[in-house]
């Protein structure tokens, strides 16, 4: 199947955050659409719920749109924030609605970028979500925010079966690893984002994250759809995951093994949960 490609103009760079983010200003997507979603890829993920994903006709997954502008619409922002003394104020959520490192980043470094901007106009607080180790590539930018950015690398599960059955399209649970002991021996502050969580085992997640990061938040598909969990029944998700022979991990409490491991593991302070775990720290 082939993907489609697209670019257009947008409006805004920064949009206006509320609900499950609202511990930001702004979310900034250098993409519309999200090629990780491709193939069955990601079957949890909420967006798909969201008008954006309505953006083409096609599936969503099979078509990405760059903002073709979005450095020139940052620029614009950024001076006009800056002209009124709320730089030190501002924090940003890069990406809530795409991944900022899908494949189509590495010809049109949208993202990158933006980070420039950044780099020369700093927010109080950046957050990078992600899970591709195409992040590795602006280590030199991110470094240079220094403490004013967290990159925040998504990891649902340490089970590579369970990646292959839920998210097949992302990268492999050790790559992303090695992705968080780079960032981080770099200096840069990298959260896990345990988001949603997939089924797992609870002590040796707790040591890998532990090992890679220097927080980890975990959401589970009840807590991190932004509909207490009815995005994430009309994706379909408890059917899928009691066909895998996975049903219990949609219970209300079956996070709770690996938040004990997490805590007894990194301390109370280095574990958030939902919501909380992706405030502007």
């Amino acid at each position: 199947m082939t993907r489609q490609y697209e670019a257009r103009p947008v409006e805004r760079a920064l949009t206006p955050t509320g609900g499950f983010l609202s511990g930001f200003a702004f979310s900034l997507n250098p993409y519309i659409g999200c090629a990780f979603g491709d193939n069955g890829g990601c079957p949890f993920c909420y967006v798909r719920c969201l008008p954006v994903a309505r953006a083409r006709s096609q599936p969503w997954g099979q078509w990405v749109i760059a903002k073709e502008n979005l450095a020139v619409r940052l620029a614009a922002e950024l001076a006009r924030i800056k002209s009124r003394g709320n730089l030190d104020r501002l924090t940003i959520f890069m990406s809530s609605a795409t991944d900022p490192y899908q494949g189509l980043e590495r010809q049109a470094r949208l993202t990158r970028a933006a980070l420039q901007l950044l780099q020369c106009n700093p927010p109080r607080r950046l957050m990078v979500q992600t899970r591709s180790p195409l992040v590795e590539r602006d280590i030199d930018l991110l470094k240079a925010l220094g403490t004013r950015v967290i990159v925040s690398l998504t990891l649902e599960t340490d089970d590579e079966q369970v990646r292959r059955q839920l998210c097949p399209t992302s990268p492999s649970i050790a790559r992303r690893v090695l992705t968080a002991q780079r960032l981080r021996a770099a200096g840069i502050f990298v959260q896990l984002a345990i988001s949603p969580m997939l089924p797992n085992h609870p002590e040796r997640l707790a040591a890998i994250a532990a090992m890679a990061a220097d927080r980890v938040v975990v959401d589970t598909l009840r807590d991190g759809d932004g509909g207490g969990g009815r995005r994430s029944q009309a994706l379909g998700m408890p059917d899928r995951l009691n066909q895998l022979g996975y049903a219990q991990w949609w219970r209300e409490d079956a996070h709770a093994p690996l938040m004990a491991a997490l805590r007894a593991a990194m301390g109370e302070e280095r574990v958030g949960f939902s919501q909380t775990g992706f405030n502007a720290i």
